[in-house]
């Protein structure tokens, strides 16, 4: 018996939307609305690339070296971007995830995973991954610390918006107090400064043209929305979180048709500075959530 790349596959509809989720990360690989894409997505036959609709845990983005220090414990994670000496986009991506609910409610599914400890990450974490669809489509993800240990711990997503046209000939718009500099040769964080009145600056809407960005940006004041919007057509799509920090990548590892907007609980390294690092007391849960629609 052969098995797809993607592994199982999960539908679910409602509201004019439908959606695909797998079991290899609990990944989504892809939503549409009344049929006409609102997040890039890939065919059953394909594996996930450029981190098409996946679930970060429990890390999101970058850990310099691999390497950090937790509860005076050394840690060396393996470089899973080794180009650059990265850890990148925890542990979870490529595991394989089992359907939790009964399959009884046609606009839901439940995915779940059990987290063991290993090398670099010695913690246990039970994980789960809610997609409903009702006038939106809203993943929530939670994350259990099942160990006797505290667990350092951040979440992630990595969904590409879509209108069904290059992302140069789009109209982008987000407001952000700040963006996170990085090394051009490895993306590590270097510092913030400030959005306004920058190139990163899209307050208001404007098209994107020429301008490359893979950046984390913060300040977002709470409930933040990121919008992608044909100009010709009208044709809008969004995503909104309520995460403190969210990555911004203009899709050149997909050749720019689809703008990568990544919510993210912590920022790149957060295992090495601690800044906004959640930690996970025994017993101890964390949720977070966002909504994409059109």
């Amino acid at each position: 018996m052969s098995v797809l790349p993607s592994g199982e596959q999960w539908v679910l509809r409602g509201g004019g939307y439908e959606a695909v989720v797998v079991s290899v990360g609990g990944g989504l690989r892809e939503l549409t609305y009344d049929g006409r894409p609102v997040l890039l997505g890939y065919a059953e036959d394909e594996s996930a690339h450029a981190g098409l609709g996946q679930h970060l845990f429990p890390w999101p983005n970058r850990i310099t070296d691999g390497q950090y220090t937790f509860d005076g414990a050394d840690q060396q994670l393996s470089l899973t971007e080794p180009a650059r000496q990265n850890a990148i986009h925890g542990l979870t991506r490529w595991a394989n995830w089992t359907r939790a609910d009964d399959g009884s409610d046609p606009a839901v599914v439940v995915a779940t995973h059990r987290l063991h400890g290993q090398p670099g990450y010695p913690q246990q974490l039970d994980l789960r991954l809610t997609y409903q669809l009702t006038d939106r489509l809203t993943v929530t993800a939670t994350a259990t610390n099942i160990g006797r240990a505290s667990a350092p711990y951040g979440y992630g997503a990595h969904p590409y918006l879509t209108v069904g046209r290059p992302i140069d000939e789009c109209v982008l718009e987000f407001t952000a107090a700040d963006r996170l500099e990085v090394s051009a040769d490895r993306m590590s964080p270097v510092g913030l400064t400030p959005v306004d009145g920058t190139p990163y600056d899209f307050h208001g809407g404007r098209l994107i043209g020429a301008t490359s960005i893979d950046n984390a940006f913060t300040g977002l004041d709470g409930e933040w929305s990121v919008s992608l919007t044909d100009p010709d057509s009208g044709a809008r799509a969004v995503l909104t979180g309520d995460t403190p920090w969210m990555q911004l990548f203009t899709g050149e590892a997909v050749g720019r048709a689809a703008l990568a907007v990544e919510p993210m609980t912590c920022p790149p390294d957060a295992f090495r500075s601690g800044q906004d690092l959640v930690v996970l007391q025994p017993g101890e849960s964390h949720t977070t959530s966002f909504q994409v629609s059109v």
